[in-house]
């Protein structure tokens, strides 16, 4: 029995972004524009989108002609619904024969008209953000290979981009190292996965563990992390992934210019040393032996000559590694776990 979601998708690429004012909520299409631009042909939006992904701007008829196959839908809005007023592109595009891809909780079932509508042109309905059946309860034994997490001081600060760009920088120093998606997006990136937000909560940790099995002993699992600790909307999903996938190692993610909880404007975001500390000592149940090995930080939205120093007294404050993983690469963070794990140094 298959217990991991996998995904074929016809490329080109048309990426709807809705009506969405945030770049928060387009988070599925900024990451497949970001990690797979070869594969889209453009963007559609809805009046007052005020988001713009830097791909051409398309209608759906000269989209089919620039060849796209697949509508996107590339915005997760907050609790994973779909707008009433998305029906008339998404059945135009079933119509002309695309293939409808959405990583949100509501099916394409239940948009009116769209079954009918892509039973007649031929246009398959996929529903990527579907746990798959029969998961296991977590075991907490030790499996063989390494691990790393990335997690993060609240939900949407670049868990999934740290992890493709950790796996990036660690193929290139040649190590063994595979993505592991825990989200739609990170699916629809790496083609198959567990959406663990979509899993029952007793089996997260179940998930966890069949998402990153047993494996050669210097092989990396890099498990894109969900929510956070310090998020009180997502925090379940995030200790389940922390107890399930038992890492050797951890990743902290961080905002530069955020202050305040994303979901919860009430709540202020913890320090950096307050979310290393918490997510250690959580992990500590299944994995004793975890370290923080780095900082990763969007720092999109500081001034230029800011982040450079931002970055360096991070680095002073923690003694980690710290860097945009989008303008610096992860390469500093890779050199602390080679340091680590691979010969250099002895586990502390």
């Amino acid at each position: 029995m298959n217990q991991i979601t996998n995904v074929q998708l016809k490329t080109p690429y048309l990426v709807f972004l809705g009506d969405v004012t945030e770049m928060l909520y387009a988070k599925t299409g900024a990451g497949i524009v970001q990690w797979c631009p070869e594969a889209v042909v453009g963007q559609i939006r809805l009046p007052g989108c005020s988001i713009d992904l830097g791909v051409p701007e398309l209608c759906i008829q000269n989209a089919v002609l620039a060849g796209a196959r697949s509508l996107i839908i590339g915005v997760a809005p907050m609790g994973g619904g779909i707008g009433a007023n998305w029906s008339k592109v998404l059945n135009e595009a079933a119509a002309m024969g695309m293939d409808i891809v959405s990583g949100l909780h509501t099916d394409l079932a239940e948009i009116p008209g769209l079954v009918e509508t892509a039973s007649a042109s031929g246009a398959a309905l996929i529903n990527v953000r579907r746990a798959p059946p029969r998961l296991p309860i977590g075991t907490g034994e030790k499996r063989t290979g390494l691990r790393l997490l990335t997690v993060g001081t609240d939900c949407a600060v670049g868990k999934k981009y740290s992890a493709l760009a950790l796996v990036k920088a660690m193929r290139e120093q040649g190590m063994q190292a595979t993505f592991r998606a825990t989200g739609q997006t990170g699916i629809m990136i790496a083609g198959s996965g567990i959406p663990v937000d979509s899993v029952v909560s007793d089996f997260i940790c179940g998930a966890a563990e069949v998402i990153s099995p047993a494996n050669h002993k210097e092989h990396w699992d890099v498990i894109e992390g969900q929510g956070s600790l310090f998020n009180p909307s997502y925090a379940g999903v995030s200790l389940g992934l922390l107890h399930g996938s038992q890492p050797d190692a951890l990743v902290v993610c961080h905002d530069a210019t955020r202050t305040q909880i994303s979901t919860c404007k009430q709540y202020e975001l913890p320090s950096i040393r307050e979310c290393i500390a918490l997510n250690l000592q959580c992990a500590r149940l299944t994995n004793p032996k975890v370290r923080c090995v780095g900082i990763c930080v969007n720092t999109s939205g500081l001034a230029p000559h800011k982040r450079t120093a931002y970055l360096q007294a991070l680095t002073q404050e923690t003694g980690l590694p710290c860097v945009d993983p989008l303008t610096d690469g992860c390469a500093s963070i890779v050199d602390e776990i080679q340091r680590v794990w691979h010969g250099q140094a002895e586990l502390a």
